[in-house]
């Protein structure tokens, strides 16, 4: 739809971005937005997401009516829908499989975010969801419910959700997310891990 170009484009930009920077795969994980109206952005289903443009982003309206019937929704634009209803304060969503933080979702392992002080002010606490069934709205509520106090959830067998005030917010979180996945990975390798002391992450934490 002309009349919100510019937000598909940001939406088709930043999906395309995961996919150069390796966090998901050609045909995974899906990215939304949505604006003071309550219109939601969201990717479509079966777009390649390498080269994904402004026409492929689906437009919904605040009653939930797809304004782009031609193309097929995501298949996890429930839960992006039921996150934006239960957290009325988020504004962008970004799920995908990076591998490292799929790897922790499989292992069934919860990464922590306190290695870094960068790790622990952008991605706070890390939740894991129990396993649900993808695309069904089991895991919609289940991935909202994790959400209601946190910004980064790892999806048990299946990948991760950032959310954010503005799509920049919750991409940067899922880049970092992965790095800091990428970090707990080798100090299990390696057998050494040094975190923030619980009084170094509550600094952290009282700056927000």
């Amino acid at each position: 739809m002309m009349k919100f170009k510019e937000e598909c484009k940001t939406v088709a930009a930043i999906m395309r971005r995961l996919y150069k920077q390796n966090l998901t795969t050609s045909s995974g994980g899906n990215v939304s937005m949505k604006n003071s109206d309550g219109f939601v952005f969201i990717t479509a289903s079966r777009t390649d997401k390498s080269s994904i443009k402004w026409k492929d982003i689906i437009v919904i309206d605040s009653t939930g009516k797809n304004m782009t019937p031609d193309l097929k929704p995501s298949m996890e634009t429930v839960m992006h829908l039921e996150i934006y209803k239960t957290r009325p304060d988020v504004f962008a969503i970004v799920h995908a499989h990076p591998v490292y933080a799929s790897t922790f979702a499989v292992a069934g392992i919860q990464p922590q975010s306190s290695f870094t002080g960068e790790s622990r002010f952008i991605l706070g606490e890390i939740v894991m969801t129990n396993y649900k069934l993808m695309g069904s709205e089991e895991l919609a509520h289940e991935c909202a419910k994790s959400l209601e106090k946190s910004e980064t959830a790892i999806l048990k067998n299946h990948g991760a959700v950032c959310i954010g005030n503005s799509i920049f917010e919750a991409y940067n979180r899922m880049e970092v997310l992965e790095m800091t996945c990428k970090i707990h990975f080798n100090t299990l390798l390696i057998n050494c891990c040094n975190v923030l002391s619980e009084k170094e992450v509550k600094k952290i934490d009282d700056m927000k």
